[in-house]
């Protein structure tokens, strides 16, 4: 199965740009792109995720997010971390489209901005809950396991990069590029595992892309060291071979 493209910088902008000019609801489908790229979230649990995991009562975003193990794939709890500008002003903009349109209200004005805490954050175009499909999958231990998967919502993603004209881009490419750029800046590799949500480091490799910069970056760590102490040795061998 061919891997999901990993964003550059030019793309990434691109697909924003794009996205706000074609799309038919674009704060939505902006902050559903932001949350796979920013969060590593999969797509069943942006559908799933409620305005009361992301908000606190006063209406603030939260910097650290509690996913539920109900919603995740492989129902293990974890945490994301909404703290990126871009994403936090997407979450700022489709909430505020939201209370105008009046979806999922509540009684009191002053608490999540006036919106059911436990309403879904992400909703269809005509304001309600996406609905999920059950799907079965073999485990490495060789047995059947459910999950839930979010089809419409999905499908819908694939077609936003489509619509971009950036080939290979689907759901997944937002995972893959936030783990890849978790990798370039320095993270470890059970880092990245535990903000993907995996259960074996292994489950990381399909996200993850290594450029040749990088590759030469750990190279010459490798043979120079930190403080480059061989990198002078070879200077000094240099200058003093007659």
């Amino acid at each position: 199965m061919a891997q999901a493209i990993i964003l550059k910088p030019g793309q990434y902008r691109h697909l924003l740009r794009a996205t706000k000019a074609t799309s038919r609801d674009p704060e939505r489908d902006v902050l559903v792109l932001l949350l796979g790229i920013h969060t590593g979230m999969r797509v069943s649990e942006i559908a799933q995720i409620e305005v009361g995991d992301m908000l606190f009562p006063s209406g603030a975003i939260r910097s650290e997010v509690s996913l539920r193990a109900r919603i995740t794939k492989g129902l293990r709890q974890r945490c994301i971390y909404p703290t990126n500008r871009d994403l936090i002003a997407a979450i700022d903009d489709y909430l505020t489209l939201r209370v105008e349109r009046r979806w999922r209200m509540s009684d009191d004005p002053k608490r999540y901005r006036g919106l059911r805490p436990d309403s879904a954050l992400i909703l269809t175009f005509k304001g309600y809950r996406y609905s999920m499909n059950t799907k079965r999958r073999i485990n490495q231990a060789g047995a059947q396991v459910e999950y839930a998967a979010c089809d419409a919502l999905q499908s819908h993603v694939t077609k936003l990069y489509r619509d971009a004209g950036i080939k290979g881009g689907s759901s997944h490419s937002g995972r893959r590029t936030m783990a890849s750029r978790l990798l370039a800046n320095g993270a470890a590799l059970e880092t990245v595992q535990l903000m993907l949500g995996h259960a074996e480091l292994d489950h990381v490799d399909p996200y993850l892309q290594v450029s040749k910069t990088v590759l030469r970056r750990a190279f010459d760590k490798v043979i120079y060291g930190d403080e480059g102490i061989f990198r002078d040795n070879v200077a000094t061998l240099k200058h003093s071979t007659p």
